[in-house]
């Protein structure tokens, strides 16, 4: 059964990749409820034990999807604001696989600079063409995009696993995700290459299925 669910992730990820390709926003709107709805049914009969945790961070995810088909100001912050959660949740996930004794404290805050430093400059490029009310929330979302990504790290420094290294990449595209998508929703730049949400949701399909797997990986 699992596999059948995996199937229908991938099949169903091709399809709205497709679309969001050849910028059909109908077609986009239609296969994006079922993307994350079937990688919890993956992850749901892939686990021996299935975390409730990691469950509602897909959740809110596949809510933070529906939230943003809608256009407007305020279903962008809607969607953000349920993203938001599934970071914090990820982070719940993450914890219980982390050992902060003997945590190389000096490389965490080098690498937490590096993600306020992307932060800002994803920031700063949109920032002329962004309403004034989203510039300081999307400066929020991403660092609390980047403090999932910190504690994904420090899992991956603790365990040393391929579980933690895939949950990690995983994090890190989810990552590239949202600073792509700010940068295709407000930066008007010519030269900017990624003007469709390709690269958005690829990098968001991949990252979230990586997570959950890396995850599933590491209780199995």
């Amino acid at each position: 059964m699992k596999y059948l669910f995996l199937a229908a992730y991938i099949i169903f990820s091709g399809v709205h990749l497709y679309f969001s390709w050849i910028e059909n926003k109908k077609g986009r709107a239609v296969t994006k409820p079922f993307l994350l709805l079937l990688l919890i049914l993956y992850y749901a009969v892939s686990a021996e034990l299935p975390l409730p945790v990691l469950i509602l961070a897909l959740a809110t995810s596949w809510l933070g999807d529906v939230l943003l088909i809608p256009k407007g100001h305020m279903w962008f912050t809607l969607g953000g604001i349920s993203f938001m959660l599934s970071h914090f949740l990820f982070i719940a996930v993450y914890t219980g696989n982390i050992e902060y004794s003997g945590m190389p404290w000096a490389v965490i805050a080098v690498i937490a600079a590096i993600y306020v430093c992307f932060s800002l400059r994803i920031i700063y490029r949109v920032w002329p063409t962004t309403p004034s009310k989203m510039r300081v929330v999307m400066l929020i979302y991403l660092f609390a995009n980047s403090s999932m990504n910190l504690f994904a790290f420090m899992q991956m420094i603790s365990t040393n696993s391929a579980g933690s290294i895939t949950a990690y990449v995983g994090a890190v595209l989810f990552f590239i995700s949202d600073c792509t998508l700010f940068l295709v929703r407000y930066y008007r730049d010519e030269k900017f290459i990624f003007k469709n949400h390709f690269t958005v949701m690829l990098t968001y399909l991949a990252g979230e299925f990586m997570i959950a797997q890396g995850i599933l990986m590491l209780t199995l």
